[in-house]
């Protein structure tokens, strides 16, 4: 991912000198059980263990070479080892994917612990925002037309609850991709104790593959990419609904807008949603993760690298937008400009036509048939769209013409969009909760 993108700590998870520190942590952590277990001399381990990882530069000179990565790391690690005659008994037993795959592992659940405290923020802000604004009346609408009254906390509430979803997906996922196999070139332990698998994941505070072949079967790994690209397009939809209240006809909502900032280089006036666009296109590289990856799963036998390229773009690219891009949704919603008396107004600007539903129940609940209710309301309706004459108006001069009596204190009550969102209570106390 560029740099322009990738925030410090997720991108030191995925830079390459630490993926060397992690291959010589495994490495290590081998060896100590086989020096445990008496199969390899005892005085190689600390050698060994004080040989600092190699550089990025020195392992890619060797790979020119080889071009065998694992076989050039362990090449450039064994020049660094004093003894180098000690650095014999590293990969003892082992296959590339021993190394590769586990290291990965704890690659990916270092990576999701980071991208869990972020999902931790942005949830808490969502929260945070629909409980400020569970009395914020506003329109809800279907199909993007003015349907009923609503609260701007609900529509928040909505989203807080699909953004913690999501974070427990992901939590769920670690434990799919937190996978440790060391069980030789087929999986078969034919050069390898099986304890040594067990050691290691114990150690990493991992768990040992249920079964393994060459390399631990990609299915986790699928489920931990969908777990992000879901995680991601909650924050596209967090931004969606601000880049529709930003437009210049609804201008209920608005990012905000720092001194100094510009919107255009040639329109001095404009203030632009540009962190939720950024945010639309973002989530676009997340999900486009999901297709390559999976098709890591069928590989031929007991393994081909066909997966290893794929992953090598996919699984950092994905990992570093999304923490990105939860840092990016979090502020976006901390700072996020609320226009109430805007919201009431667009809430107001039809006329009342917010109010059909009710009026449709209150005719039936009456004693008048659905089909004539319907056909009254609607017929009221239709005026009012075409003409601007407020509903109540339009709809009291269509009853008197059917010969219909209408209550109109009861049309008072129902006109109120208090009403329609009095049972929300025990949503709130949800939200409220929600951690």
């Amino acid at each position: 991912m560029i740099e322009r993108y990738t925030l410090p700590e997720m991108g030191r998870v995925w830079s390459e000198a630490h993926k060397y520190e992690l291959w010589c942590r495994v490495e290590t952590l081998v060896l100590e059980a086989h020096a445990a277990a008496g199969r390899v001399p005892a005085d190689v381990v600390e050698p060994v263990r004080q040989a600092p990882p190699p550089t990025p530069e020195a392992v890619a000179e060797i790979e020119a070479t080889t071009q065998h990565d694992v076989i050039a790391f362990l090449s450039a690690w064994a020049d660094n080892t004093e003894p180098r005659s000690a650095a014999a008994y590293v990969h003892h037993g082992m296959t590339s994917s021993d190394l590769l795959d586990t290291a990965l592992a704890v690659q990916l659940t270092d990576a999701t612990d980071v991208l869990l405290a972020k999902a931790d923020r942005l949830v808490a802000a969502l929260r945070d925002h629909g409980m400020a604004h569970r009395h914020t009346l506003k329109v809800g609408r279907t199909h993007g037309v003015h349907a009923e009254p609503d609260v701007w906390g609900h529509r928040v509430a909505d989203l807080a609850f699909a953004a913690a979803r999501s974070r427990d997906r992901l939590r769920a996922a670690r434990t799919a991709v937190g996978v440790v196999a060391i069980s030789g070139a087929v999986g078969t332990y034919s050069l390898i104790d099986p304890s040594v698998e067990r050691i290691v994941a114990e150690a990493l505070d991992l768990r040992a593959a249920d079964a393994s072949t060459q390399v631990v079967l990609r299915d986790g790994i699928s489920e931990w990419v969908s777990s992000l690209a879901i995680l991601a397009t909650v924050c596209e939809a967090i931004a969606l609904e601000v880049r529709h209240g930003q437009r210049t006809e609804v201008r209920e909502l608005s990012e905000a807008f720092g001194s100094g900032q510009k919107g255009s280089s040639a329109m001095p006036h404009k203030k632009n949603p540009i962190r939720s666009e950024r945010i639309a296109g973002l989530a676009r590289v997340v999900r486009a993760a999901i297709v390559p990856v999976m098709e890591g799963i069928p590989l031929w036998h007991e393994r081909d690298i066909s997966h290893s390229s794929t992953e090598r773009v996919f699984l950092p690219d994905a990992a570093i937008t999304l923490d990105y891009l939860l840092d990016l949704t979090a502020g976006l919603v901390e700072n996020l400009v609320v226009d109430a008396a805007r919201m009431r107004a667009n809430l107001d600007s039809t006329g009342g036509l917010i109010y059909t539903s009710a009026v449709l129940l209150e005719l039936v609940e009456g004693g008048m048939g659905r089909e004539q209710s319907y056909a009254l309301v609607q017929g009221a309706a239709m005026q009012t769209w075409q003409t601007g004459t407020p509903f109540r108006e339009t709809l009291r001069a269509r009853a008197e013409a059917d010969g219909v009596a209408l209550d109109e204190g009861k049309l008072d009550e129902i006109c109120r969009p208090e009403r329609y969102v009095a049972n929300l209570d025990p949503l709130f106390e949800r939200l409220a909760a929600l951690s």
